[in-house]
């Protein structure tokens, strides 16, 4: 195996502070993240203007529906950009992946902020939309499976939960930027500027600072090479062993993304058109609840390295089930009941991604790590995020809204039952895993 770099996770131990050049590439790999994320977000909180430009809007449910239908076909991309870039962040290094798929979400986001609108060129404008989301699902497949690798194999091992950390903050950073950069717009513009153009700009921005996180990217370190001692010391794992480790890591991630979606975007959206919230009051409420959110991750990923991932992840899936009803029941045209209920929401939910790419690293050897999660995690991420907004969304506009809340707590009572079977390798050395 050709890899690239000098250092890898074995050379951090629990003992010895991290060289300078991991925090650096902790600092890249993090805002490289969040552009991405950016990048990615803000399709679904721009989705009611989109709805607008780029569908026939004759009828504006069914224009919100292929608007989020789009966003479902881009998650659906992101199992090939994770079986593809999991191959090759396995064969040639993290680093490698981290950089190309930076490059094509920033060409997928400048395709969208040009796309002339329907009325201009008709259900062409959908297909380049459908088009550009692909491809932006594809590069986000990637840049997922090799950043959650990436952190947790560059972290000292017993700070990963705190350095895992940074990869939903940033996470988290990105979404909030894109939901602050709408609600500013829809703030100074009218609504009609903002059906005309103004939706278009963040995408343009989000495209154009991707050449700066591709520059800050371009020195990080690889977290993995040759003589790897996952590599040389441990036997290879059965394929019935490959495939039921694997089914776990789905049905984890389909309990994690589920209640991520739910909360993060799923929630606004709702708010607007079912409740008939005021658009900037509900942008505003959502910017507050996910400032919040960003407090509680190194907060809780810290924890996790004293309790353990399966303690945090539990009280994450199970507290979401147990709320869901009278949270979701809460929100009204209010805009202070969107923000109680997402910020609680939103806290449980950092109970399980403030820790999770340590979490679910120290389930799978280095050697089938990438490969792992990019089949796996990018397919249950397909399945349950991809379609959360669209069922949510869909469910309410026929009155049935209760069953999405039974189906979320369904989802999230499996994944917790997958986490109970996991290993408590918290701290261990990601190389030692076998």
């Amino acid at each position: 195996m050709a890899y690239l770099s000098e250092t890898s996770s074995s050379s951090v131990t629990a003992d010895t502070a991290p060289p300078p050049s991991h925090w650096r590439s902790l600092i890249a790999s993090s805002l490289g993240n969040l552009l991405e994320w950016f990048d990615w977000t803000v399709y679904t909180v721009a989705s009611v203007y989109i709805a607008g430009a780029l569908f026939d809007n004759t009828n504006k449910t069914s224009s919100l529906l292929g608007t989020l239908a789009v966003f479902a076909a881009g998650f659906f991309a992101r199992p090939l950009g994770g079986i593809v870039f999991g191959a090759v962040a396995n064969r040639l290094g993290r680093r490698a992946v981290l950089l190309s798929t930076m490059l094509l979400m920033a060409f997928a986001s400048l395709l969208i902020a040009v796309i002339p609108s329907y009325g201009a060129i008709g259900s062409w404008a959908s297909a380049a939309l459908l088009a550009a989301r692909l491809v932006q699902g594809a590069a986000h497949g990637g840049e997922t499976t090799a950043s959650y690798a990436y952190v947790a194999e560059i972290a000292p091992p017993a700070r990963r939960g705190l350095w895992s950390s940074a990869v939903f903050i940033s996470v988290g950073a990105g979404s909030l930027i894109a939901t602050f950069f709408l609600a500013a717009l829809t703030a100074f513009l009218s609504t009609d500027a903002m059906q005309q153009w103004g939706w278009r700009v963040p995408f343009a921005a989000g495209g154009f600072l991707a050449i700066f996180a591709l520059w800050l990217r371009r020195n990080m370190v690889e977290s993995i090479h040759e003589d790897s001692a996952a590599q040389l010391r441990h036997a290879p794992w059965p394929r019935t062993k490959l495939l039921r480790e694997g089914l776990k890591l789905f049905i984890y991630e389909a309990g994690s993304t589920l209640t991520y979606y739910t909360w993060v975007t799923s929630a606004a959206i709702y708010a607007i058109s079912a409740k008939h919230m005021d658009a900037h009051d509900a942008f505003t409420m959502s910017c507050i609840a996910q400032v919040i959110y960003l407090i509680a991750l190194p907060l809780i990923g810290r924890l996790s390295d004293f309790t353990g991932r399966k303690i945090t992840t539990l009280i994450s899936l199970l507290g979401i089930s147990v709320t869901i009803f009278p949270l979701w029941n809460l929100i009204s045209s209010a805009p202070w009941t969107l923000l109680v209920t997402q910020s609680v929401g939103l806290v449980l939910v950092a109970f399980i991604t403030g820790s999770k790419p340590a979490a679910i690293s120290e389930q799978v050897p280095t050697r089938y790590r990438t490969r792992l999660f990019g089949f796996f995690i990018s397919l249950a991420v397909a399945f349950f995020g991809g379609t959360a907004s669209y069922l949510n969304a869909w469910l309410y506009s026929i009155d049935k809204g209760q069953l999405f809340n039974v189906y979320l707590i369904v989802v999230a009572v499996i994944a917790s039952c997958a986490v109970l079977t996991w290993k408590n390798n918290t701290g261990v050395p990601l190389d030692d895993i076998e």
